[in-house]
């Protein structure tokens, strides 16, 4: 076959920029090197063994064919009475509350149904990169600006990126891969943002909601004048530990969410249906309270392991994240200087320069402590041998 004719029937790409992720890059090099996996954000430790007990039985029912599309009804109403416990919030929930395949799919789901072309969206960078992809398909111009140094939004940056074009703001409550949550002032002017802009809407990403430490995670729920123009993202994988059920939901006023479910339905269509019933029953017993606390003694340990080390320990106020300073250690590039930590001292972690267009936060790792005990002191050993 002519050289030629390859050149004009290859595949043209419409993400052309996009290369292996840097966390399959990052697991691989673990796996070659049997070091401890702290890059993915993942548990290795044992599900919740309620949650086993309910699989188990509802396997035996007649639970498998579709769900609704908007999700299994009881889940739909045990959500809403989380909400009103956590958040003092009530929803309709036809018309309010979608099930989604993941927190992915629904932050994906929302940026199609929302973002036309030439919309602007403003990300804050360091940023989860499945917000960027959904953007450039939609044809909408992304907008990334960094967080200060703690982490924090720079309102005053912020508001000078605001034009008629700007559509939407992307949130993330906690923050990863920082750890940061915001506080009141950050919600204040949030708000402010939305009221000053009337075409403006809010992606909020929550979640890690429930994995909070010292300081209260405050969510777009818990403000009303947020609701209205917000599209508020939760994920039942993070919260009950269980990343590969691909569980989350989703929370927007009907008028964003009859837009939602029209690209939903045909991108899923509906959700497993086996799942949405075990959490529906998990629900109506238990409480998610807990998960900070249970959280909250892994970073502890993880710190706490990392004392004597040559590492600035930077703050951390949720998620399941740990990030560190090495400018004492190295002089390498972050990315440099994860391979080197895992090929010569036996840990992977993610560079945190991959998060953000420009590298506004240098020589900083990530590290996931959602790991079982023995793994986050094995890795904290390791680390203080550097």
């Amino acid at each position: 076959m002519p050289p030629f004719f390859y050149f004009y029937t290859r595949m043209k790409s419409k993400l052309p920029q996009i290369t292996t992720s840097i966390f399959s890059k990052m697991t691989l090099l673990a796996k070659k090197h049997s070091a401890i996996n702290l890059s993915q954000g993942f548990p290795d430790f044992p599900m919740n063994p309620e949650l086993i007990r309910l699989i188990e039985s509802g396997v035996k029912k007649n639970i498998h064919q579709y769900c609704p599309s908007s999700g299994h009804n009881g889940l739909l109403e045990q959500i809403n009475v989380l909400l009103y416990n956590s958040y003092q919030r009530n929803i309709n929930i036809r018309d309010e509350l979608l099930i989604t395949a993941g927190a992915t799919q629904a932050i994906f789901t929302a940026i199609q149904a929302i973002v036309h072309p030439g919309d602007e969206v403003i990300i804050l960078d360091p940023s989860y990169d499945c917000y960027l992809a959904p953007i450039e398909l939609s044809k909408g111009v992304p907008i990334r600006i960094p967080l200060n140094k703690e982490f924090l939004p720079d309102w005053t940056n912020i508001k000078k990126h605001i034009t008629p074009k700007t559509k939407l703001i992307i949130t993330n409550n906690p923050h990863n891969p920082s750890g940061r949550v915001w506080n009141e002032d950050d919600m204040k002017q949030l708000g402010l943002l939305l009221d000053e802009n009337p075409k403006l809407h809010l992606l909020s990403d929550e979640v890690y909601e429930y994995i909070t430490f010292e300081k209260k995670h405050l969510s777009a729920h818990l403000y009303e004048s947020l609701r209205s123009k917000s599209i508020i993202i939760s994920s039942f994988g993070k919260t009950l530990h269980v990343t590969g059920w691909k569980i989350g939901y989703m929370v927007a006023d009907k008028s964003i969410m009859d837009e939602i479910k029209k690209i939903h339905q045909y991108m899923v269509f509906s959700v497993n249906s086996l799942c949405q019933h075990v959490i529906y029953e998990y629900l109506k017993n238990n409480s998610l309270q807990n998960i900070g606390s249970l959280y909250q003694k892994k970073r502890d340990l993880f710190r706490d392991g990392l004392e004597k080390s040559r590492f600035n320990i930077l703050p951390c106020d949720g998620t399941y994240f740990q990030t560190l300073d090495y400018s004492k250690i190295s002089k390498k590039t972050d990315l440099e200087f994860a391979e080197e930590l895992t090929e010569k001292y036996g840990v992977a972690s993610i560079p945190v320069s991959v998060f953000s267009e420009k590298d506004k936060h240098k020589n900083m790792l990530r590290f996931c402590f959602a790991k079982q005990d023995d793994t986050i002191r094995k890795a904290t050993n390791l680390l203080c041998k550097i």
